[in-house]
């Protein structure tokens, strides 16, 4: 009788890993019947669509989810200054002298004028002001 009672736990067993198996089975049959439907709409879709304009691509959605570039790290800076803020003046002075190359020579002549003018000495003394706080050599401060 044990014997019996083993037999049929096997054959029920098999029977249930089959039964997984086969709905395993149907259902990929399912999705890929269900994309193959999908792919036959779309394209019947593209015959009836009017041809008036180029049809929009389809961006494809990939199963796995995209990756994230790595932030970009930053250089250090080796020596006296800051590389980064120098570039950028650079820049900013080669795009102003850029968009007022017409204009320049008369700003000149205007802050000439201003500083022979009654402004000078007003001019003057922002001018030491803004020597004092500098901390290039020579420059009393």
């Amino acid at each position: 009788m044990a014997k019996a009672k083993k037999s049929k736990a096997k054959k029920s067993k098999s029977k249930k890993s089959k039964t997984k198996k086969s709905k395993a089975k149907k259902a990929v049959k399912r999705t890929a019947a269900a994309s193959s439907r999908k792919t036959k709409k779309s394209k019947a879709a593209k015959r009836a669509a009017p041809k008036k304009a180029a049809p929009k691509k389809a961006v494809k959605k990939s199963a796995k989810p995209a990756k994230k570039a790595a932030p970009k790290e930053k250089k250090q800076v080796m020596g006296e200054g800051n590389y980064d803020a120098s570039r950028k003046f650079l820049k900013a002075e080669a795009g102003f002298v850029k968009r007022h190359k017409a204009e320049i020579p008369q700003m000149g002549k205007d802050a000439e004028a201003a500083m022979d003018g009654a402004q000078g000495a007003e001019l003057r003394a922002a001018e030491q002001e803004a020597m004092s706080h500098s901390k290039a050599p020579g420059n009393e401060g």
